[in-house]
């Protein structure tokens, strides 16, 4: 965990797109409000600057009572966002994008992870070091349209006929599936996450980073909230992020506390996972 942490605070600096660099005094407030944010997926170091300022009452102190909800379904974020069922939502760039095509009323006002986390990946003993020994080869993704695009535009990038490679659904068993040799290598894993899992597995994974090979960089983590709540509400929603942004940073100055903070959240939502 401390290894995966590691890897993620430089690029978590917590970037406010959109809603200004007004600097705000913060302080108690007695009269918090409710305020909830679903994550993208289940608590994991991605979060860790959330957990810290909920730990450290920053969200509190900007008057906001905040209660973190881990989806049932990864694709359910931004539409229970759109419809008003939670305050703000952590999604993917490119899913936001895709729901503002169909004319969601949301917009993104924050970027958590600002460069590209997803990979390619594969275990060591399948040699796949580059786009073009995927020839032949079963490539695993989560059945996303935009991981499909993304693999279309690394082959094409790299002269690699499309056809030559089996694009197969795994659905969330991206480590699972390499592991059992279902597929050769998987479109969709991180490399500050499921990369890490298998080395500490003992599995020598190689990791082609999407971004370079052919698709152009982006945002992987951003908070998304509703379009006329930043209309009508943008200091609530710039104090909670400027709150979000002291967890970010105290993550940075004092990773081991983050750590311990955020196996205590993991532990307890693994609990209640399997008491469902």
């Amino acid at each position: 965990m401390k290894r995966v942490l590691a890897l993620l605070v430089v690029p978590a600096a917590l970037l406010l797109a959109g809603c200004g660099e007004k600097q705000e005094a913060v302080t108690a407030s007695s009269g918090s409000q409710r305020f909830t944010l679903m994550l993208d997926w289940f608590p994991n170091a991605d979060h860790a600057g959330i957990y810290q300022a909920q730990a450290e009452g920053d969200f509190k102190r900007a008057g906001r009572a905040l209660h973190v909800q881990v989806p049932a379904d990864p694709a359910s974020p931004l539409e229970l966002l759109a419809a008003g069922k939670v305050d703000a939502a952590i999604s993917y760039e490119p899913e936001v994008m895709l729901a503002r095509n169909r004319d969601l009323p949301i917009v993104s006002v924050a970027a958590i992870v600002q460069e590209p986390l997803t990979s390619i990946v594969s275990v060591g003993s399948k040699k796949i070091k580059t786009v073009q020994q995927l020839r032949g080869k079963r490539v695993g993704d989560a059945g996303i349209t935009y991981q499909h695009a993304y693999l279309q535009t690394i082959l094409a990038h790299a002269g690699v006929p499309a056809g030559s490679v089996t694009e197969t659904n795994v659905g969330a068993n991206l480590v699972p599936a390499m592991l059992s040799g279902r597929v050769d290598a998987t479109l969709g894993a991180y490399w500050n996450y499921e990369a890490i899992q298998l080395q500490q597995m003992g599995k020598h994974p190689n990791v082609i980073r999407v971004n370079k090979v052919g698709v152009p960089n982006y945002d992987e983590l951003v908070v998304a909230v509703r379009r006329d709540t930043l209309t009508k509400h943008p200091d609530e929603v710039r104090r909670f992020l400027q709150a979000m942004g002291r967890g970010y940073k105290s993550v940075r100055s004092d990773p081991s506390t983050a750590v311990d903070n955020l196996v205590s959240v993991f532990r307890r939502w693994l609990f209640l996972w399997h008491c469902l």
